[in-house]
């Protein structure tokens, strides 16, 4: 892709780019805290390294410590491109653009982190409080529940934005 392409595409849709950050990072977030914490279904590596003795927990809590890191990273470099949009003139951000950048970011990041670590490299499974004959269900569900809020952002990206009072 050529610089002029990759100039001109950020102009069509001026922030998008930071939103679809945002979206990728707290994806992140509400798998590692909700799934990784609060709900304790799995952590980074628990299916290669199961969490049942204190070391093997330890390493696995070093592991979502990292995830975290790397999800706050996206999360602040969303938000600075963001600042950064704010502090020069240009084309105004349409009010469809965060709302669907967030939800196809969201989405994006369950798609690839569920294919990734899920299916093909095998570190966790969404959920592994459950028999492990129901582990692909769940992977499956979390797919599913990906495609349809990467679709979802994608639609109302394309959708046209609501006129302003």
């Amino acid at each position: 892709m050529t610089a002029e392409r990759v100039q001109h595409s950020s102009n069509e849709k001026p922030g998008l780019a930071p939103a679809i950050l945002l979206g990728l990072g707290l994806g992140g977030f509400f798998d590692g805290i909700v799934l990784h914490q609060i709900l304790q279904w799995h952590h980074m590596i628990s299916a290669r390294l199961p969490a049942d003795t204190v070391p093997s927990l330890q390493m696995n809590t070093l592991e979502d410590g990292l995830f975290h890191a790397a999800t706050y990273v996206l999360v602040a470099t969303g938000v600075f491109l963001i600042w950064r949009g704010a502090q020069t003139a240009g084309a105004p951000v349409a009010r469809n653009v965060l709302p669907g950048g967030l939800l196809a970011g969201f989405g994006a990041f369950n798609l690839v982190e569920g294919a990734i670590n899920h299916h093909l490299l095998g570190l966790h499974h969404v959920n592994e409080t459950v028999v492990s004959e129901h582990w692909l269900w769940w992977d499956l569900g979390f797919l599913t529940w990906g495609a349809a809020m990467l679709i979802g952002g994608v639609v109302i990206l394309r959708s046209r934005p609501p006129r302003t009072r």
